[in-house]
Parts: C-alpha cells; structure tokens; sequence
C-alpha cells in the first residue's frame, strides 16, 4: 500500500442508503378559484370543444321538386284590361314635316352676298427662312402691340411703392447715424488738460527711460529680451504720442 492511497475500511463495503429530496408543497394562487369561475361564466357555446348542438329538421320539411325557385307575384286583372300603347313609329302614309318650314330662298341670298361681300383680307405671315415653313405673325410676338396699351410707359404701383419705402427706410438710417454721432460728438481738449496730459505723458516716458537705464549690460535669457523689447515700444508708443500734442495745438477726443 503506498502513502497515497486511502486505508481501507470495513465500512466502504456496506451498500449507500439512497437520501431522498424531500419537495417543498406546489405553489397554488388565492385567486384559482375565482378565475375558474370567471372562464366557465364567459365560455360561449360556440368556443367548446366538440360538435355544436343544432336543432335536428322535422322529417315532414323535405325538400320538394322546384321549391327553391323564384316564385313571380300572381298577375292581376286589372293589368290585363289595360291596352297596349300606341306605337310612336309613323306609318307610311303619314307625311311628317321635320324641322321648322322656311320660305327663304338660300340660294339667291348666297350668291348675292358672295357678289357683294368684300374680299377676306389674308391673314400676314412670316417665314423662318427662304423655303421654310409659315406661321402667323399675330401671335409670333413681332407685331408691337405692348406699345399700343394704355399703361405702357407706366411705372407701376408695386415699384413706386417699393422706391417710397426705400426712400422712408434712407431717412430713418440717416437720422439713426446723427442722432449716433451726436451722442458721440466730438470734444476739443482744454490747454490745461492738453498741457496736464503732456505733462504726464513725459513723466511716463521718463519712468519707463529709467528701467530701460537699468537694464543689464549682457542680455543672455528670452526673459530679459522680451523685457527689452517691451520697454523700447513703450517709448516709442510715448515719444509718438507726446510728438502729436506738441505738433497740435487744438485736439478733438470722441465721448465714449
């Protein structure tokens, strides 16, 4: 016997009881025996299963030779004594006159307004080309007959109105952009306050002179030569701006 297999036992040898599964009661509704009664409430005779029960016909109801053919109503005596209509064909000896008798001669009054009639006058035409074919020049639009209208020349209603609302509209636009502008007007800078604002335009730019003096000699980094750079067009930002006051003596500001 190895070290792994199991020891064995007198037990081992006695056959297993089999257990069984005990299961648990069928799970049955409340409501059973009132829907048992709602179907057998509402079952109609025609859903059952099975053969339906019909009434068996009376032997004395057997069919009969011709019973299913249409039967005419019985003719009465009174439509026998009636007489038949009279014909509306006409005979041979009658002479029927058809249409309304005239005793005018058609003829002679033909000829005589043929003989007195003016010509008809043809009809004017054109052609496409040399040999081509014809059509009338009525209706092929090169007969000026717009020109003959009463309204031509007319400006019509529809673009008269059309140029007074666009005329209206101009005014509006116009009065809009004064009234703007005189909201905006224009304001003339005093000598004290032109003379106030040189003053510190040239304080500014003695400042920013000042930290551009004291700037290092070597610029080595991105830092200090943007640094630089924006102290250089700070000054000339304020050299131009102090040149303009100088140059002018009477200067207009707009109203914010």
């Amino acid at each position: 016997m190895t070290a792994q297999s199991a020891p064995e036992s007198a037990c081992s040898l006695l056959p297993l009881l089999e257990e069984k599964t005990v299961k648990p009661p069928r799970y049955i509704s409340t409501f059973r025996p009132s829907v048992k009664r709602e179907v057998a409430k509402n079952k109609t005779q025609w859903k059952t299963m099975g053969p339906a029960k019909v009434a068996v016909p009376s032997p004395k109801n057997f069919l009969q030779k011709r019973s299913k053919e249409p039967k005419l109503p019985a003719r009465k005596k009174e439509q026998d004594s009636k007489k038949l209509p009279a014909l509306s064909v006409p005979q041979r000896t009658d002479h029927p006159v058809m249409g309304i008798q005239s005793k005018k001669n058609f003829i002679n009054t033909n000829a005589v307004a043929a003989i007195t009639g003016l010509p008809k006058k043809p009809q004017p035409i054109y052609v496409d080309r040399r040999q081509g074919d014809k059509y009338l020049l009525e209706t092929s639009g090169l007969v000026p007959k717009y020109i003959k209208k009463k309204d031509y020349g007319v400006t019509p209603k529809y673009i008269t109105q059309k140029k007074e609302e666009m005329k209206r509209a101009q005014k509006e636009y116009e009065a809009g952009i004064l009234e703007h502008l005189k909201k905006r007007a224009m304001k003339r800078l005093s000598d004290e306050e032109r003379t106030s604002l040189l003053q510190g335009l040239k304080k500014n730019w003695e400042e920013v002179y000042h930290e551009f003096q004291g700037l290092p000699v070597e610029i080595d980094t991105i830092s200090k030569k943007t640094h630089k750079g924006k102290l250089e067009s700070q000054m000339k930002q304020l050299e131009h701006d102090i040149e303009v006051l100088e140059k002018h003596k009477v200067i207009y500001i707009a109203n914010e």
